[in-house]
This record gives structure tokens, C-alpha cells and sequence, in this order.
């Protein structure tokens, strides 16, 4: 059972972002267009979760630069099931930058969040899970994101076994931690070359995150080996990007 809440962490929740799809209420214009309610979207189970997201992000004091990576393709992939993409995606942003600033309502957006999900545990597991892999791509688990989450969980009715089953499972996946890479091989990682812009070299190391992120390869069927060697990969492609930003 632990094996599956971890590997299905991020499937149930892409799978109830759209079911949940049904709850927004849109109207239609001449145009054919459904206009954004960016009120209903910041109180939905989405938003709340959202704001989760960023609280998670943040709780180290710093959004690293993979968690961000993360956050905004997963925003992407949301934003692309809605018929108004670009505003969803930009509401989601929104939510997330206001969110992470707010340093001492995580209780209560968690409280909100339990009452939403009250009929759907399944679904707060697979909630539970993301955020516990945000909260574990950076390399490392942080007491303050710990104890963030171990406090989520509480809120959220997940008993305390599954917490610690989760944590664990998250924990083996990273235990390698950061891996260091020379320069010229940190620009071979990311198929760059030493006179390329940074602007150019983020376009790449962005390409790859989205190929390669364990979560996006589980979510599209890849098997648990295949999870194990993205998650080496998208390891060594960090540490390739920090290496050649340090260096310029």
C-alpha cells in the first residue's frame, strides 16, 4: 500500500484537478470564450491547494529554483484544461506569489482546504503527496518544511503512519542528495555551449525539467525503474544549471 500512495501521489491529484474541473461555474460570450471567476478559483479546492503549494515552497525562506520549476509546470499543465489557458495560468501565479508572502495563515488555508476535501481522503493523500515531493526536489527536506507539512497532514486527517510512510518513500527516491559536475560537463549536461546566453541556457535546462521530472514521467506511465533514473537525471541537470549560473 505505501508503494502505491507514493506512485499515485500525483496521478490522483492531476485526476481530481480534473474532476473538479465540473465545480466552476463559467458563461460563455459571443465570442465563445468562458471568462476567468478568479474569486471562485482563489476559494476552489484548487486554489486553496495552491496556496498550500506555496506555503510548502517557501517554508525554507526561499522558493529554490527546481520547486519553482515544478510549481509552474504543473500550473501550465493545469491551465491547459481549461478553455482560457493563459488567465487560469496567471490567476494560479497569482494566488501562489500572494500566498507565499503570507507567512502565518497556513492553518488556516489547511483548515479551509479539510473542509472542502471532507468526502474525498483519497484525494488528500494525492495532495499530500505532492506537496511532500516539493517540498523533497530541492535535495533535501528542511525542519521548517517538515514540521509545515507534519502540521498539513494533521489538518488534513492523514494518519500519521501514512505521513511517515510517505516522508520515507520521498526520502529514499532523494537520498543522493545534490550532485556536483565540473563546468565543462555541467554545459554537456544541458547540451549548452560555454559562450550561450543564460537566457538561452535556462530555455534548455527548463526543456529538460519538464522531460525528465520523475512526477511528469509517473503521471504518463513510466515504470517505477524508469522513476528511479529520472529522478538521477533531473539531479544531475540541477546541479548542472547551479554550476554554470555560479560561474557566471
Amino acid at each position: 500500500m505505501g508503494s502505491l500512495i507514493f506512485y499515485l501521489g500525483v496521478g490522483l491529484f492531476l485526476m481530481w484537478v480534473f474532476r473538479s474541473y465540473g465545480r466552476y461555474q463559467y458563461r460563455t460570450n459571443a465570442a465563445g470564450h468562458a471568462p476567468l471567476h478568479s474569486e471562485a478559483l482563489r476559494n476552489s479546492e484548487l486554489g486553496l491547494f495552491v496556496a498550500l503549494m506555496a506555503k510548502v515552497a517557501k517554508a525554507d525562506g526561499r522558493v529554490d529554483t527546481l520547486e519553482a520549476e515544478l510549481v509552474g509546470n504543473t500550473f501550465t499543465d493545469i491551465a491547459n484544461t481549461f478553455p482560457n489557458a493563459e488567465a487560469v495560468r496567471e490567476e494560479l501565479k497569482a494566488i501562489f506569489n500572494r500566498e507565499k508572502e503570507q507567512r502565518f495563515n497556513a492553518d488556516a488555508i489547511a483548515q479551509r482546504l479539510a473542509y472542502a476535501t471532507v468526502h474525498h481522503p483519497q484525494q488528500r493523500l494525492g495532495m499530500f503527496s505532492f506537496l511532500v515531493n516539493l517540498a523533497f526536489v530541492d535535495g533535501e527536506l528542511s525542519h521548517s518544511e517538515e514540521n509545515l507539512l507534519i502540521k498539513i497532514a494533521a489538518f488534513l486527517k492523514i494518519a500519521p503512519e501514512q505521513v511517515e510512510t510517505i516522508m520515507a518513500q520521498f526520502a529514499q527516491i532523494y537520498k543522493t542528495g545534490p550532485t556536483r559536475t565540473g563546468l565543462k560537463e555541467a554545459y554537456a549536461l544541458l547540451g549548452a555551449a560555454e559562450g550561450e546566453s543564460m537566457e538561452s541556457i535556462k530555455k534548455k535546462y527548463r526543456a529538460l525539467v519538464k522531460q525528465y521530472h520523475p512526477d511528469l514521467m509517473k503521471a504518463k506511465g513510466a515504470d517505477e525503474a524508469y522513476m528511479a533514473e529520472a529522478t538521477q537525471k533531473m539531479q544531475q541537470i540541477n546541479a548542472a544549471y547551479e554550476t554554470i549560473k555560479a560561474s557566471r
